[in-house]
């Protein structure tokens, strides 16, 4: 019998990027393939890359060179949102033997068929983005702790400073049908949690068909597809990755506050607490509406942990609009930030637009919202010191730990018992340790 071939891979990006990995990965499996660890040197390397940021970009030339020092023979795949955005420059990136787009991902194994490294540029294949109207179903499975569910892709908004539409297509989503499916198939395997993921989830719904230019009416939104997985799937856990503050409905906050699956756990991206910058934006919500959320939540579930996403730096962004996020964001009952320093990127509205900030003041102002995200994040766990909440257990980086997350999203780290990964059970916190985890106690032990 010959020895299979093997692959590995590495993923950049957001969660979403992870469920098509492994949806990638088990394509492979399925045609015999043998995956290995990164650093094992592997036949095919397939990178799935981010475009978010230039910083992406740059990471992913590095895992090239990386891929290739540990094999130099390998045949190297990239894809992802860099790969349909830029398939000609990553063509160029030395090693680099085959390049797909949002289109051609999923069909990988029919490119990989003739592993020959090439010899200059590398192979591209990357259609107009406009032609992409498919949905392929995903998700995440590998520590059997946690997954991330893909049930949208694409989004027809509109952002100035944002590459996602160009590298993902139109907003399009999964039946419902299907992901009660794999929603189930991953409870089957053992996994206590689901995160469900898309680029534009609360827009779910929007079939793949377009019929004479128009998209047909919704046949289902957000809501009904949460309350399905709540009533038919037996997994103990269900978050809600980012989802846009505009589509966060009443109906979907009520729904979760009442619910014993869905976490008390929202991420919802402000991206600026100035109007004007909303505006220059394109943002479909201006600061009030957030406001207006982030307080619905917290009369719901006073517990609930809440993070959203901020950019620094928008051109036009003054000292005052900066100050004035600042500010809005202190008195906002937010958990987390997660800060983006702004970066142009090529073909989008923003890269054009005047009043430039420098480059070492964005970077003053991304660590200005750092520090305040750290005193938020210290703030809010210190409000749960002594309570016992529930936890899923993990694996630590630590050895001699475990860690895991509560139900309102805080980590915690405790002596490890390898025996209770992947079990939910209660803690009791205690304060914060340097690396900013909670310590705790498990509850039964502590009360024995």
């Amino acid at each position: 019998m010959a020895t299979p071939r093997t692959v590995a891979f590495h993923t950049l990006g957001c969660k979403l990027n992870y469920s098509e990995t492994s949806a990638i990965a088990r394509l492979f499996e399925n045609e015999g393939y043998l995956p290995v660890k990164f650093e094992e040197g592997a036949d095919i390397y397939v990178i799935n890359t981010c475009s978010v940021t230039e910083q992406a970009d740059r990471e992913c030339k590095k895992i090239v060179r990386t891929a290739l020092r540990h094999q130099p023979a390998a045949f190297v795949v990239v894809t992802g949102c860099y790969a349909q955005l830029k398939p000609r420059e990553i063509a160029d990136i030395p090693g680099v033997d085959l390049v797909l787009g949002a289109g051609e991902k999923f069909k990988i194994l029919q490119y990989v068929d003739d592993l020959s490294k090439a010899q200059g540029k590398g192979m591209v294949y990357a259609g107009d983005v406009k032609e992409v109207n498919t949905f392929t179903p995903s998700f995440s499975f590998g520590d059997r702790t946690r997954s991330f569910l893909k049930v949208q892709d694409g989004c027809d908004y509109k952002c100035t400073f944002c590459t996602i539409p160009q590298a993902r297509g139109a907003s399009r989503s999964d039946t419902i049908e299907q992901v009660l499916q794999n929603a189930q198939a991953i409870a089957d395997m053992g996994a206590r949690e689901i995160v469900l993921t898309g680029v534009n989830i609360g827009d779910f719904g929007n079939g793949t068909e377009v019929i004479e230019g128009v998209r047909p009416k919704k046949a289902a939104l957000f809501i009904d597809l949460i309350q399905a997985l709540d009533a038919q799937i037996s997994i103990p856990r269900f978050r809600i990755s980012s989802i846009e503050p505009n589509l966060l409905t009443d109906e979907i906050i009520q729904f979760v506050a009442e619910s014993k699956r869905f976490m008390p756990h929202f991420h919802v991206p402000l991206q600026s607490g100035n109007d004007k910058q909303l505006r220059e934006m394109r943002r479909r919500y201006r600061r009030d509406l957030y406001a207006a959320r982030v307080e619905s939540i917290k009369k719901a579930m006073p517990h609930a942990c809440i993070g959203c996403d901020v950019i620094v730096g928008f051109p036009n962004e003054t000292e005052a609009d900066f100050l004035e996020t600042y500010a809005f964001l202190q008195t906002l009952d937010v958990s987390y930030l997660h800060v983006f320093t702004y970066s142009e990127r090529a073909n989008t509205p923003a890269a054009e637009m005047p009043g430039i900030v420098p480059v070492e003041e964005r970077k003053r102002r991304n660590q200005a919202l750092r520090g305040l995200s750290e005193m938020k994040r210290r703030a809010f766990y210190q409000q749960f010191e002594g309570e016992i909440r529930e936890v899923l257990f993990e694996q630590h980086k630590t050895p001699g730990f475990i860690s895991g997350f509560t139900d309102n999203y805080i980590k915690v780290a405790l002596p490890a018992h390898p025996e209770w990964i992947n079990h939910i059970g209660p803690v009791s916190l205690g304060g914060i340790n340097e690396d900013g985890d909670m310590l705790a106690e498990y509850a039964a032990l502590s009360h024995a």
